[in-house]
């Protein structure tokens, strides 16, 4: 991991996770989380005060970068749900099978390498009658916005940790093995287009 990814990624990307209104949706999400709870990239612990502390039993937090964990600490701290730390990549859950009753992803699958073997680990986790809840932001259905995304995805993903703003979010869920119980979408405002498409909803074992 290079210094840039260690020390100053980080804070950027916590920046740029912790505005107001991504706040506000994040506060709409996760609290449907219950029982044994994976968060898929838990960075800095953003998401930690809006769980619902009497419906989660325990948080897996899976986050392989040491600067995010790190950064996390304060987070942490104020945590009323109980978290253990995963620092390997989405690819390697180190999770028995059908052991979580929630997978929560907000702002991670834009990231992940190899999506697909992530989203199928997430899925062999995640017991039959459990839900996976996601907050992502992804490919926009506007062509003029659409087409800045693909142009501007190869080098924002150098600098962004590898966040890739054209990622189809509900088609590579599905693709997975998972059907979408619930979506919405919608533009973060104020954000720029081409990295505020976002996609909310939760999906469930076919």
């Amino acid at each position: 991991m290079s210094l840039y990814e260690e020390k100053i990624l980080p804070h950027i990307i916590d920046r740029a996770c912790s505005m107001g209104q991504v706040m506000n949706l994040r506060s709409q999400v996760v609290p449907q989380a219950r029982g044994t709870v994976l968060e898929v990239g838990m960075g800095s612990g953003l998401n930690l005060e809006f769980y619902d502390a009497d419906k989660v039993d325990l948080v897996y937090g899976l986050e392989p970068s040491r600067g995010m964990r790190k950064k996390a600490r304060p987070n942490l701290a104020k945590s009323k749900v109980k978290v253990e730390w995963l620092d390997l990549p989405g690819e390697q859950i180190p999770l028995a099978d059908n052991s979580v009753d929630t997978v929560l992803l907000t702002f991670t699958l834009c990231t992940i390498p190899d999506w697909q073997a992530a989203l199928e680990q997430m899925k062999r986790v995640l017991r039959p009658d459990g839900e996976l809840l996601f907050l992502e932001h992804g490919q926009s259905p506007h062509q003029s916005t659409r087409t800045w995304q693909n142009r501007i995805t190869p080098a924002w993903k150098k600098v962004a940790g590898g966040c890739h703003l054209n990622r189809p979010i509900t088609e590579l869920i599905q693709q997975a093995g998972f059907r979408i119980m619930e979506l919405e979408n919608l533009y973060v405002p104020k954000a720029p287009k081409i990295a505020g498409y976002i996609y909310k909803g939760r999906a469930r074992h076919i």
